[in-house]
């Protein structure tokens, strides 16, 4: 996002990156760290996205990658070639360590092999798991739905929502800060004295051509998602009011609230998604958890005391 908008969202772009840079990324599966790294590397023949000497990112690898992702952080990334860029340099990077690890034959160190053979085993674990503990399709109910949020009611609050519009002035060089100033103020003066004129001098004058070109219309956001600066501006004003200048580190914004929802308690179908899948999460773990109970009553269990007393007695 670039400085010179009113919104301040850059922040979850960077979050996104890092988290598929460490995340997600293909090569955090302990079962594939089991092969050597010369099975992820594909012949010369096969698309590659990216290669690093005997290395590459195919690709259907980052294919996949954007599969494992959810939809909303999946249209960010590949909306941000520069987030996909850090990746791709990330797991190239990943894929030459192991290439070097396996020349020194650092998997089969037996404390690598351990902690590999313990992964594998987890990751069987709670595979197979999840395929003994499934959720009925039609769980859950309407009627269910319904009494899970009316239950939850309290805690359904949506964000304050504002609609901006503004002008923004961008100053270049330290020389012009108090030109720009002035000038800013000149708009401001003019827009609060004819708030209807505002689209009309964003498209003249404001240096957000984004914005700009929508009579400065930014767009409904919460306000967190605007730079702190605008923030306490926003507060002051009533809709159809325009501030006075605000200056942030990129230079000027004047800025106009056209529309405020206030807080307000999220409908049964606004919530009817998140409620689904966390009733579905909720199920399955109870199913899951009955099942290991179930799998403790298959046979008589004994557990020697002196032995254990033994171990918890033993200070290595």
């Amino acid at each position: 996002m670039k400085k010179r908008t009113v919104v301040a969202s850059a922040g979850a772009l960077a979050v996104l990156v890092v988290a598929v840079a460490l995340g997600v990324r293909p090569g955090n599966d302990p079962v594939a760290a089991q092969q050597p790294a010369s099975s992820t590397t594909l012949s010369a023949s096969e698309p590659a996205v990216a290669r690093l000497g005997n290395q590459q990112v195919a690709l259907e690898e980052l294919k996949a990658l954007l599969a494992t992702l959810p939809p909303e952080s999946r249209e960010q990334l590949q909306a941000n070639r520069g987030a996909l860029e850090s990746w791709i340099r990330s797991r190239l990077a990943e894929k030459a360590v192991l290439e070097q690890a396996d020349a020194q034959g650092w998997r089969q160190r037996p404390e690598v092999e351990r902690q590999t053979r313990a992964a594998t085993e987890q990751i069987i674990f709670r595979d197979y798991l999840q395929s003994v503990s499934q959720v009925p399709v039609d769980y859950p109910s309407t009627a269910e739905l319904q009494q899970a949020y009316e239950a939850g009611k309290s805690g359904w609050i949506t964000s304050p929502m504002y609609r901006l519009s503004q002008i923004f002035l961008g100053v270049a060089d330290p020389q012009n800060l108090e030109a720009i100033r002035k000038q800013a103020l000149e708009l401001s003066k003019k827009a609060q004295a004819v708030p209807t004129e505002f689209a009309a001098l964003a498209i003249q004058y404001s240096q957000d051509r984004a914005s700009a070109e929508k009579g400065g219309d930014t767009g409904m956001q919460p306000l967190q998602q605007f730079l702190p600066e605008v923030r306490g501006a926003v507060l002051r004003l009533k809709v159809g009011g325009v501030s006075d200048p605000v200056q942030s580190s990129a230079g000027f914004h004047v800025v106009k609230l056209t529309e405020l929802q206030p807080a307000r308690v999220a409908t049964l179908d606004e919530m009817r998604e998140r409620l689904t899948q966390a009733l579905r999460a909720q199920r399955q773990e109870q199913i899951a958890k009955a099942y290991l109970e179930g799998m403790l009553n298959t046979a008589t269990l004994s557990i020697d005391g002196a032995m254990l007393n033994k171990v918890l007695e033993d200070k290595q």
